[in-house]
Formats: structure tokens, C-alpha cells, sequence
């Protein structure tokens, strides 16, 4: 369930001239990323027990090559790809495997098999497991499989693995590459403090994907709110006199983090329906991602931690915290002195994550943010959902320019196939606009959602 009707304002949504820079439509939510903003990221503490998922991507689950009872160093490979898209999993920590292909929750409320390991307490944790490259003298292609290799997926949330997007697909060339830093959901700040604290990861990171892709240039999107890390980041690019990269600020506007929406802001250009980036000769990059590789393709290790916000009004210490990948969400909270009974967690930002029945899970690659909210900080969650007064805020509020408010009814009817055929259902990237600007509280993006599942499940059935 994602968290739609809640503590955010909506305000008006005004584009005055001078701004036009930027996609049609939108939201401004209060972005409450005062909590986080400024503070340094820190690192959490090794949990003694550690759950690694075998699915931390889209695409195949990685496959166990470790067995019971075996020690694992920090940064060793323990499951390989189980495709061309998928991504190996390494230790997280130094330890001993206590089980394999046991079966774990996952957010989204499914089983999936993981790798257990205890951790050896005496250990000082130090990564062991490197092997040292001058990418200098690499190709393309040995970038690509060293990305791979690194288990590297997209950390902006969407995991998908990385390395598939490292080259043009076949037929496509890549002119611009484009790294996100917009971070427009609210809360969440990982982004924001890996631009301003890992610069140089990411212009390394940026550079090499540039080698890959056959990129000419790059431009660095970050919104307005954050004028600080623009600034870090020109000043880098200057120092390191690369000509071939921009930083460019965007205008404050959810969802201004969507690839879509960023390519429109900064080059102009749009994505046909059903297309991708590479249709209009780009490829976009999370910067955390970018950062990632920055780091990981030299010194030949695996993805092991990543940064994650942890905030909301039900923490008392919020904070950016790199955390190993694996670690148990109680021990997460604990660490972070959540409230013993919240009203509510988010794994993700609050637009487009999802709130989570169980906290029997693990910190994973895809996980951006982890919010908790006290039962008071939500209260219109209760509100029951009332018929549609054709006010037209969803279709103001639509960053796609769809009709949210038809697409709701002909969902409350199973009349998918004409919401896909007639209003452009497959258009819809979920981002939560319309049900957060719905003053009656209806769930449109849920019904949107159920539909388009609807849908890819039949056309799976027949094909």
C-alpha cells in the first residue's frame, strides 16, 4: 500500500515564465527533508545475524554457490547471476553461512530463498575481497562485465541491473547520458549527501559509464532545492577540467525524478509512449548508482551496503546511514531509535514506496528509505474514500497528461482493456499524484496499478 492521502500539502502548482524549464504538470508535496539534509552519513553497526535475499533485482534470482557451514569473507561472491539480467550477490560481512536457499519475507509481502550468515563478532569487518583495475586501459565491454560482476543495480529503487543499461541496445546509439540527482521525493536525502560527500565516485562513475555507452556528453540534473551539491559538483568539474560534463539545476517539482520527466526538463525531449530513453538517444543513471560504480569497478569488489535515509517522525536519530545489505529492519530500527509501535513504515519515499505489514525483512539493494511515521502523523489515513466531484485536481495534478479520474471509474468496472485501448493506461508510471491531489480520498493509483497488473497478467496468460 503506498502512502497516498497523507501528511503532505498540496499546493498549487503555478508556472510562471521564467520557469518554464521543466515537464507539464505535477505536485509540490512538503519535502520534510530538513530531518537529514545536513547531516553527515554515518555508518551503522554490523548486525550478528545477516539475511541476504537471492532476488535483489528485476530479472532472475542469483544462484548459491556457497554452502552450510562455509566462512565467508566480506565482499565475497556467494551467488552468481541467474541470467544476463540478473546481478550476483557478495558477503556483507565476515562470517559463517548458517543456511542457504532458506526462505525469507520480502517487502512486497512474497517468499523468496536467502543466504544466512552469522557474523564473527571478533572481526574488524575490513573488505578482503578486492581485486584492483586501472580502467584506464579497459574496454567497453570489460566495463560492462566488471559492472556486472559488482552485482551493480539501480539504486534509485528501481533495481534493475545496471550493466544491461551500461551499452546502446542494438540499433540505438546513446548521445547524452544523463545522471539523476533530483531526489524529488520527499524525505529522502541518500542522494543528496552522496553527491555532496562522494563527488569524486560519481564523476568517476559518470565517466566510465560514458566509455560504455559511446556518450559524447553528460549533463548532472539536480533540483533547485539542493543548490548546494549543484555547486560541489561544478567546482569538481572545473577542478578536473572536463569539458564534456554539465551540472544543470531543474525547477523543485515532484515527480522532477522521473526519467521522463528530467529528460523534458533538461533537453527538451520526450520519450514516446511505450518507449525508452535510448528511443531519443540517451540513457539516464541514479547518481548513488553512478557513485557506486565509481568506487566498486576500481577496486574490484561487489556491492556489500548501500546508503539509505532513515527518518520520519517516529525516529529519534534520522540520519543517512550506509548499512550492509542483509541487515534485519529491527535491528535497523533499534539502531536508529524508532518508536516501539509505529503508525506506519515505508520502505522507500513516501510517493511511490510501500508501507510493510511484516518487519521480518532485510535491508536490500533496492531500498532507498526507510520511514516511520507515528499513528498521530497520519490523520487522513483513515478517511474513507468518497465518490469523485469531477474537480479535475487529477488530471491538473498529471505529470503524463492521462485522465486518473476515468481511469479510476472504468477500474471500479474491470473495463481495463478499454482504460489501456482508450486513455492510455500503460502510459501511467505510477508516481501518486492523483491520489494525493484527490480531495476525496480515492485511491487512483492503486486502481491504476491493479489494472496494469491485470493487464500484463493476461497477456502472459496468452502468450
Amino acid at each position: 500500500m503506498s502512502f497516498f492521502n497523507q501528511p503532505f500539502t498540496q499546493k498549487g502548482f503555478l508556472r510562471l515564465p521564467w520557469q518554464s524549464k521543466s515537464f507539464a504538470n505535477g505536485i509540490h508535496p512538503e519535502d520534510h527533508k530538513e530531518l537529514t539534509e545536513r547531516k553527515p552519513i554515518r555508518r551503522m553497526p554490523f548486525s550478528n545475524k545477516i539475511i541476504v535475499p537471492l532476488s535483489q533485482s528485476i530479472g532472475a534470482p542469483a544462484k548459491p554457490i556457497v554452502s552450510k557451514g562455509q566462512d565467508v569473507v566480506r565482499g565475497e561472491p556467494i551467488a552468481e547471476a541467474g541470467g544476463f539480467v540478473s546481478a550476483p550477490v557478495h558477503a556483507p560481512v565476515t562470517g559463517t553461512v548458517a543456511a542457504v536457499d532458506e526462505l525469507v519475507s520480502m517487502p512486497n509481502g512474497s517468499k523468496t530463498p536467502a543466504i544466512l550468515i552469522d557474523t564473527w563478532p571478533s572481526s574488524d569487518q575490513t573488505v578482503r575481497y578486492l581485486q584492483p583495475r586501472d580502467t584506464s586501459v579497459m574496454s567497453a565491454d570489460d566495463l560492462v562485465k566488471a559492472v556486472q560482476d559488482a552485482g551493480v543495480v539501480g539504486l534509485g529503487g528501481a533495481a534493475f541491473p545496471t550493466h544491461v543499461k551500461m551499452k546502446a541496445p542494438k540499433g540505438k546509439t546513446i548521445k547524452t547520458l544523463v545522471a539523476n540527482g533530483c531526489e524529488c521525493e520527499p524525505y529522502l536525502t541518500c542522494d543528496h549527501r552522496t553527491m555532496l560527500e562522494y563527488t569524486d565516485n560519481l564523476l568517476r562513475g559518470l565517466q566510465l559509464a560514458m566509455v560504455t555507452s559511446g556518450a559524447k556528453k553528460a549533463i548532472i540534473g539536480i533540483e533547485d532545492n539542493k543548490m548546494d551539491a549543484v555547486e560541489k559538483i561544478r567546482q569538481s568539474i572545473v577542478a578536473r577540467q572536463l569539458t564534456n560534463i554539465t551540472c544543470e539545476a531543474v525547477p523543485t517539482c515532484y515527480p522532477q525524478g522521473a526519467e521522463k520527466m528530467l529528460l523534458k526538463s533538461l533537453l527538451g525531449l520526450e520519450v514516446p509512449a511505450g518507449g525508452i530513453p535510448a528511443d531519443i538517444g540517451c540513457a539516464v543513471f541514479n547518481v548513488g548508482t553512478l557513485a557506486q560504480i565509481g568506487e566498486l569497478v576500481p577496486q574490484g569488489r561487489g556491492l556489500i551496503e548501500r546508503i539509505v535515509t532513515v527518518s520520519g517522525p517516529g525516529v529519534s536519530k534520522p540520519g543517512n546511514y550506509i548499512i550492509s545489505l542483509g541487515t534485519p529492519l529491527p535491528f535497523v530500527l533499534e539502531q536508529t531509535g524508532a518508536i516501539d509501535n509505529p503508525g506506519m513504515i515505508i520502505l522507500g519515499g513516501p510517493m511511490m514506496g510501500m508501507s510493510i505489514a511484516t518487519r521480518d525483512i532485510a535491508t536490500t539493494k533496492g531500498i532507498t528509505g526507510i520511514l516511520v511515521f507515528t499513528p498521530e502523523q497520519l490523520p487522513n489515513s483513515h478517511e474513507p474514500e468518497m465518490p469523485c466531484i469531477g474537480c479535475r485536481a487529477c488530471v491538473e495534478a498529471c505529470p503524463m497528461l492521462l485522465n486518473p479520474s476515468m481511469l479510476g471509474k472504468l477500474a471500479d468496472v474491470n473495463r481495463h482493456q478499454e482504460m489501456m485501448d482508450k486513455f492510455h493506461l500503460m502510459n501511467c508510471f505510477e508516481c501518486g499524484c492523483c491520489s494525493n491531489s484527490c480531495p476525496a480520498n480515492i485511491p487512483l493509483t492503486q486502481k491504476i496499478r491493479v489494472a496494469k497488473q491485470s493487464i500484463r497478467q493476461k497477456a502472459r496468460s496468452a502468450g
